[in-house]
């Protein structure tokens, strides 16, 4: 089996965010710590380039298992990715589509949420897709 690439490391997500060359990135990845840290109770944790909240160990029917965060964000040149993995399951579609109707201006992947910029979306509505995330994964992953 393939070894899992991301994984937390022991970066300093202090000194990884000096380096994010916009400004205006910078404070808005603060901000998403702050976040991400009430939601889900855990430290911010470097997991390559990918600032993670919480780990859970994940097991699937194939026998594909592994580690991930809870939650986590990635401040990309171009844009912010989010990563809401516990939003994916099939249970909670109806209600991940509602709240991303209010949400602003953003694109969506499976699991993983595209903005700009923090000013374009409305953070309640981020902190209730984040919660449900959280909440779904440790209901679905007691070690989480």
């Amino acid at each position: 089996m393939a070894e899992q690439k991301t994984r937390p490391g022991p970066g300093n997500v202090g000194e990884f965010l000096a380096q994010v060359e916009n400004p205006q990135k910078r404070a808005d990845s603060h901000v998403l710590i702050e976040l991400m840290s009430a939601v889900s109770g855990q430290p911010p944790v470097l997991w390559g380039s990918i600032v993670g909240f919480g780990q859970y160990h994940y097991r699937y029917p194939t026998g594909h298992e592994g580690d991930a965060f809870l939650i986590g964000f990635a401040p990309r040149k171009a844009e912010f990715s989010i990563y809401l993995m516990g939003t994916y399951f099939p249970e909670e579609t109806e209600r991940r589509q509602a709240l991303l109707a209010r949400l602003g201006k953003h694109r969506m992947g499976k699991a993983c949420l595209y903005v700009k910029r923090l000013s374009d979306i409305d953070l309640g509505v981020l902190r209730e897709l984040a919660e449900i995330s959280v909440r779904k994964l440790r209901e679905t992953y007691p070690n989480a």
